[in-house]
């Protein structure tokens, strides 16, 4: 099981002793475990917002390195990067949570919220690959390696693009057409 089960089966086994009781009623129990996994899907996107976040202030101190060290051919391309970090870091910090309303016309259900916490665990799976390759580039710009400065920045972007396409389809996945 994933982070984003064991998530979900913690949440349910710490339900309160009335929750469990009321959890036994006919339809509420379905109720009860849609806004789990809603709850749960909210935790791990916030999660997400967060490990982006904490990257890309990793990379601004590289940055602010790079600057100090005046290294211009690639402060362009630094700067890109860490705008395309602040658009992708908010695009997921904004997207809805699984979460249909009563009178919304499509009701996200419970099967597909299964598929999206699969789906959304995989997306943890990219921001660590992401926090990874900074954390390298972080490591060797610190210690004044700036040979594959460059380098690391092309694959950060790579990788920042891949989270941003599977994030993307992660609408197609609430919808069930994938």
């Amino acid at each position: 099981m994933g982070e984003k089960g064991e998530i979900y089966e913690k949440a349910k086994g710490e339900m309160r002793l009335s929750e469990r009781v009321l959890a036994e009623l006919p339809g509420f129990r379905g109720y009860k475990e849609k806004e789990m996994r809603r709850e749960t899907d909210r935790l791990v996107r916030d999660h997400l917002y967060r490990r982006l976040m904490e990257t890309r202030k990793d990379l601004k101190e590289v940055f602010q390195r790079l600057s100090d060290r005046r290294l211009y051919e690639v402060l362009t391309d630094m700067d890109r990067l860490l705008m395309r970090f602040d658009r992708v870091a908010e695009k997921i910090n904004h997207a809805s949570y699984g979460y249909a309303g009563f009178f919304d016309v499509l009701k996200v259900e419970e099967e597909k919220l299964d598929r999206m916490i699969a789906f959304d665990n995989d997306l943890i799976s990219h921001a660590q690959k992401i926090a990874d390759q900074a954390n390298a580039l972080k490591g060797e710009v610190m210690k004044q390696i700036f040979e594959r400065v460059r380098e690391h920045i092309q694959m950060l972007g790579e990788s920042l693009g891949s989270l941003e396409e599977a994030f993307g389809e992660r609408e197609e996945v609430i919808l069930g057409v994938r």
